[in-house]
This record gives C-alpha cells, sequence and structure tokens, in this order.
C-alpha cells in the first residue's frame, strides 16, 4: 500500500470516489488503481483565492514500486498497529487508578484488557449526574466543588470542545482515535488533520468506555477522593480514599491539574516534584462569521467548510510567548471554576460547532522564576491568586470586558459581540486581575494577533476572565519506568502529573502508563 502526502482537492471533491485524484497524484491511469482512501484532510487557506482541501490517500495500485519513482509524495505504508497488552500473571492486589479523565480511563482500559481488574477511584461524579450538577450551576444554583467542569467522568476534556489535535507523534494516537470511534464518537476524527468530538457526544463516549472497563473485571467508582498515600522504605503499601484505608502496591495518580489539595498532600509526604512553565489568560470572543470571512474570504458560507478555526502564536520583544489555546468555533465560554471564592473559565463547543460566537484562549506564558521564591507550589498559589481576585472583581459573576476597553481604554460597552458565559457575568477592570507582565503581554499579542486575522483585536471582541487551568505548574517527577522517582510503586500520570497537555497527549500517557504497571506484573 501507498501513502501519497500533499493532494491538492478542490472544494466540491466527492470523497466517496478518490480513484481518479489518486491517478492523477500517481501520474497512472485509472485502471492501475485498485482502492484509495482519505487518510487525513485539512483546510489550506494560506491564500483566499485558492482555498482547498490537502489531502493524505492511502491506495492500493498495481505496480507500486514503478509508481513509487514517479511520484516524489508518496512511500510505502504499512501503519504500525497498537498491540494491547496481556499480563502474564495478574498481581493479589489489583492495581488502582485515580482519576478518571483521558489519562485515568485510558490507563484503566489498558489495565483492563490486559485482565489486571484495575479499581478506579474519581472524586467527581459519574457523567450523568455530573452533567445535571453542571447544568444547575449555570441555572443560577451553587457550585458543587467535587462534580463540575473539573471533577466527574472523562475529566475537564468532557466540558470542552473536545479536541483531539496534538503535536505528539505517539503512535498510541490512531489507537485512542480508533477507541473513540468505537465507543460512539464520529468515524472523521480518524481523517480530520484536527479533530474533534465535542461535549454532546463526548459525554455518551466516556460512559460507554466505563462500561467497558467494568465488563472486563474493572471497578469504577464515583464521589470517591483520594485523601492520602502510606508507603515503607520508598514503597507503596497502602492509600486513604475517602477516609476508607485501602491496601494497593500500585497506584495510577491520574487526578489532572486541578486537584491541588492532591499536590498539596504529596509535598507534605515528600514525593519529588519540580515548578514547571504554565500559562494564563482571558478567552477572547468574535463572531464566527467574521472569524469565518477572515479566514476563508468568499468561501466563507461554503458548505463543504466547517466553522473557521486558527491557532496563533507571537513571541514579544520582552521575551514572552502569547498563544491562542483550545480554539472552540461556535462555542461558548463556561465557567469552569472548581472551588469556593474563586472563578476561573475555559472555552466549549458541542459537534456541530453551530454557535454564533467563536471563542479562544489568549494565554500568556509564566515560568517557575517569575514566581517570588521557590516553593514547589507557587504556581498553584499563582492561579489561585488570579482566580481570587477575578471572584472579587465581579462579586462571583465573571468578569468580562471587551478589547475596546482592555486595549485602547474605551468606555465598557457590548455591542456586536455577546458573552455566551454563564450562569452570569459583570464588567471587571482586568489590569487589576493580572500582575503587570501578563496584562501588558496579553494586550500586544491581541494586537500582533490582528496582523495575522484582520479583525482580532476589533473592539467590539469580548474578553473574559481569567483562563488560569490550561496546564499544571507542577511536574511529579517519574523515572524511565513510569514510577515516582520517591515512591516505588506510584505511577504519576497525565496532565496533572505534569507529562500532558491535552486529551490525546493524556490518553496516550495513560496508556504507557499502564502499560509500565503491566511490565512490573512480569517480574
Amino acid at each position: 500500500m501507498l501513502l501519497i502526502n500533499n493532494v491538492n482537492l478542490p472544494l466540491d471533491t466527492d470523497f466517496s470516489d478518490l480513484k481518479p485524484a489518486a491517478a492523477r497524484a500517481l501520474h497512472t491511469d485509472i485502471s492501475n488503481i485498485k482502492t484509495a482512501a482519505l487518510y487525513k484532510k485539512s483546510v489550506d487557506a494560506r491564500r483566499k483565492d485558492d482555498l482547498h482541501f490537502c489531502c493524505s490517500l492511502t491506495v492500493s495500485a498495481k505496480n507500486e514500486s514503478v509508481l513509487l519513482k514517479k511520484t516524489k509524495n508518496a512511500q510505502l505504508f504499512s501503519p504500525r498497529r497498537y498491540v494491547w497488552k496481556k499480563a502474564v500473571t495478574a498481581p493479589e492486589i489489583r492495581p488502582v487508578v485515580v482519576g478518571f479523565g483521558p489519562a485515568g480511563m485510558f490507563a484503566a482500559l489498558t489495565l483492563a484488557r490486559a485482565g489486571l481488574n484495575p479499581l478506579v477511584f474519581e472524586r467527581g461524579q459519574d457523567a450523568d449526574t455530573r452533567t445535571a450538577d453542571v447544568r444547575r450551576f449555570f441555572e443560577g444554583g451553587t457550585l458543587n466543588t467535587e462534580s463540575n467542569i473539573q471533577f466527574g467522568e472523562g475529566g475537564a476534556g468532557t466540558f470542552s470542545d473536545g479536541k483531539l489535535n496534538t503535536g505528539i507523534k505517539d503512535f498510541r494516537c490512531r489507537a485512542v482515535l480508533e477507541e473513540l470511534v468505537r465507543h460512539g464518537a464520529p468515524e472523521n476524527i480518524l481523517t480530520d488533520a484536527k479533530p474533534h468530538i465535542g461535549t454532546d457526544i463526548l459525554v455518551n463516549v466516556v460512559k460507554n468506555i466505563r462500561a467497558e472497563i467494568i465488563s472486563l473485571g474493572g471497578e469504577v467508582c464515583f464521589g470517591e477522593k483520594l485523601n492520602d498515600i502510606e508507603f515503607k522504605n520508598g514503597k507503596l503499601n497502602s492509600i486513604t480514599v475517602s477516609g476508607k484505608e485501602i491496601l494497593c502496591e500500585k497506584l495510577i495518580l491520574a487526578t489532572g491539574h486541578s486537584a491541588r489539595d492532591v499536590f498539596s498532600m504529596l509535598e507534605s509526604r515528600n514525593v519529588q516534584m519540580i515548578r514547571k512553565p504554565f500559562s494564563v489568560g482571558v478567552r477572547i470572543e468574535h463572531l464566527q462569521s467574521d472569524i469565518n470571512r477572515a479566514l476563508y474570504g468568499e468561501n466563507a458560507d461554503n458548505p463543504a467548510l466547517s466553522a473557521a478555526d486558527y491557532k496563533l502564536a507571537v513571541h514579544l520583544e520582552n521575551g514572552r510567548g502569547v498563544y491562542t489555546f483550545c480554539m472552540c468555533p461556535g462555542g461558548e465560554v463556561i465557567n469552569a471554576s472548581s472551588e469556593t471564592g474563586g472563578l476561573c473559565v475555559n472555552g466549549m463547543s458541542n459537534s456541530r460547532r453551530d454557535g454564533l460566537n467563536a471563542n479562544s484562549a489568549v494565554l500568556v506564558g509564566v515560568n517557575p522564576e517569575d514566581l517570588p521564591g521557590e516553593d514547589v507550589l507557587s504556581g498553584c498559589a499563582f492561579q489561585k491568586q488570579i482566580e481570587n481576585a477575578a471572584y472579587k472583581a465581579a462579586c462571583g459573576a465573571v468578569p468580562v470586558t471587551t478589547v475596546g476597553n482592555f486595549l485602547f481604554a474605551k468606555p465598557f460597552e457590548i455591542t456586536k459581540v455577546k458573552p455566551t458565559v454563564k450562569p452570569k457575568w459583570a464588567y471587571a477592570d482586568f489590569d487589576g486581575l493580572f500582575p503587570e507582565f501578563v496584562s501588558e503581554s496579553l494586550k500586544k499579542g491581541i494586537l500582533a494577533f490582528d496582523r495575522k486575522i484582520t479583525g482580532f483585536a476589533k473592539e467590539s471582541a469580548v474578553l473574559t476572565a481569567p483562563e488560569t487551568r490550561s496546564s499544571s505548574p507542577v511536574r511529579i517527577v517519574r523515572g524511565d519506568d513510569g514510577q515516582s522517582v520517591t515512591v516505588s510503586g506510584l505511577y504519576p500520570c497525565g496532565e496533572g502529573a505534569g507529562y500532558a497537555g491535552g486529551i490525546m497527549s493524556a490518553a496516550t500517557d495513560g496508556m504507557k502508563t499502564a502499560e509500565a504497571v503491566i511490565e512490573s506484573c512480569r517480574c
């Protein structure tokens, strides 16, 4: 089989019959093409007068070795398939997974398929209960600090856009996508260069994965919070969950970036952690129709195109990096708080991405040396300081301003773009929310992005704050065997442990960590 890259196809392409396109790309007669299928597809919008799809095709053809010599973009293709591991013997004490976000979920699935009957503890609630809790909060109810946008089945990614694009090259990524499709995600995530599922579909996908884990002998417990770990001579022997001590020799810790109490507990136990770079910033909202026109030009309304998205970055003269993150086409901004007296936001889209507004985080990099002292949890304290200031600034509502007000000191006025955030918002002075280096970098970054996307710095664009949970400010140090360098049997995993940055990287890290546990059972 051959893989042909950089195949440019018009917007009206019939993707059910790609043999003609394959024949053209291979400079051969269509009679030589046995099969042709789409492998990856993206939109090339660099020139608005020549908008087209850029595709990769998998092709089976006659005389493939001859055709290879005629086509510089073709190569032999034999996809590497992921082989799910099997344990030689199951340990007497079942392995435990704490956290049921992408990392914990795929770790548990890997352990379950290996026959290790994992025991899973998640502090939040199951997807249905969690959805109801979030809905009540969005309708003006009280925040449930243990069942919210951050905590519960599927992790923070469940209430997001369900974006699956990633910069990592791990071959497990394909296996993750295939499993998501197998459990209810649309098949186009296998071929889209920037795949996404959407919150409305993802909720059911995570429930289906949980059902398989249970069918294979695993157990998933909700509303169960990790309180402590016990180890002797550097070896894990038990954990305390919701006040109950449980024998445990192998623990995959996948608690996510918002479980600050877990970081504090590990610090008190002298488990080695280090500070790492992270980011803070705001959400910016534009009309999706304006983003479509800015990126697609006259093709903005072409039915072959989905809502336009973007990914922007700039390195400022002051040395700061500013970038967009988790862009949600046709989505909404959500109150992603998980602590009383603190407030943070995120973005969310459903599968159709058909909302009026586009939103994205605009983030400024924060380095450990930006923070006072040497406390390993200083990044958490920095995040919390901003979140508390945001809560006070708008009296518990979500702080909102406009680009006109924040960048150009114009009077605050909501005009063309209406804030989407729930349950309520209020005007706030954003210069009072962030340290000066963050505020000034945000302003310069937004102006720089306006030179890349016309209208990005429109005065009517809405800003919502703060976005503080894009990544963990801490890394729980682990060795090449996946275990904590302090505690044998403790396997830090995923975003919270500082080893991932999104659904895909977290899921693959969960699989790798579970593989390390399986391998340890062979010893």
